[in-house]
């Protein structure tokens, strides 16, 4: 039975929160070039007050005080310890519960199977969750933000490599996860791709690489409709659409801009105020 709904990315929510560079021994001679980056997409998505509140996050009072001055009035700013900028694995996954309140759930967290293991990454969707008022929910497994993405009507595509594999829930089976996924986020059923685009690797998902992440890889753009990422030797693709009850596939080319939106993609989490 499903506790909790989890809405789509692209339904009206209040605000959003956004991973500042910060930490020096991370970032080395890029953490100047990353603030201001990361400063102008916090100005591109509040558009001079046509688009959402932003909310910057910096992990101490000197990346602070960068946010504040490259931002300008375009983000509020507020501290909260982290390690790495990935709000979207690390923040809280905020949900509405069967009566419609928004609540945060938070799952545990081990730096992407051990492999980015850095303080404070394990607390930051707590302190996010605490400080915007959502009444917190533990939960009691390994999962992260950016391994799933839904299309808010129950549809859902991720992957084995990440919801399975051993260095996240090694006690857990196929099935388990399948149960947590309805009881967390209301997820009912998978996409099922018949096209030959590559070994499946899991949840209606086939590619080419042995990656993660599903937000590496997949995007669900609408109800029924996502885009896969597909590499060729003779150019990069995107296999598109996934309807539920059926499948077809179209292709677009990826642009070459493609991977710095992606990578701040993944350092915010938009969320809707209780």
């Amino acid at each position: 039975m499903s506790n909790f709904h989890l809405p789509a990315e692209w339904a009206p929510h209040d605000a959003v929160w956004i991973g500042f560079p910060s930490a020096d021994d991370l970032w080395l001679d890029d953490l100047e070039p990353a603030q201001a980056e990361v400063a102008a997409f916090a100005r591109a998505v509040r558009a001079d007050g046509a688009g959402e509140r932003v909310i910057l996050v910096a992990a101490d009072r000197a990346a602070a005080e960068a946010a504040s001055a490259l931002a300008g009035a375009a983000a509020e700013i507020i501290i909260e310890p982290f390690g790495d900028i990935w709000l979207r694995d690390t923040g809280p996954i905020i949900v509405h519960d069967s009566l419609g309140k928004r609540t945060a759930l938070r799952h545990r967290f081990n730096g992407w199977g051990g492999k980015y293991d850095l303080p404070h990454d394990d607390m930051i969707g707590a302190q996010l969750a605490a400080r915007a008022g959502f009444p917190l929910v533990e939960r009691d497994w390994i999962f992260e933000g950016g391994a799933i993405d839904v299309d808010g009507t129950g549809l859902a595509v991720t992957t084995e490599q990440c919801l399975l594999n051993p260095n996240r829930n090694p006690a857990l089976t196929r099935a388990d996860i399948e149960a947590r996924l309805l009881a967390d986020l209301g997820v009912t059923r998978r996409p099922e791709p018949r096209a030959n685009v590559g070994p499946q690797i899991g949840c209606g998902i086939r590619v080419l690489e042995r990656l993660s992440a599903c937000d590496d890889l997949a995007q669900l753009a609408s109800a029924g409709v996502g885009a896969v990422a597909i590499s060729t030797p003779a150019l990069p693709q995107i296999s598109v659409r996934v309807a539920p009850g059926s499948t077809a596939w179209t292709r677009m080319p990826v642009f070459a801009n493609s991977v710095r939106s992606v990578m701040l993609r993944f350092s915010m989490k938009a969320f809707v105020l209780p």
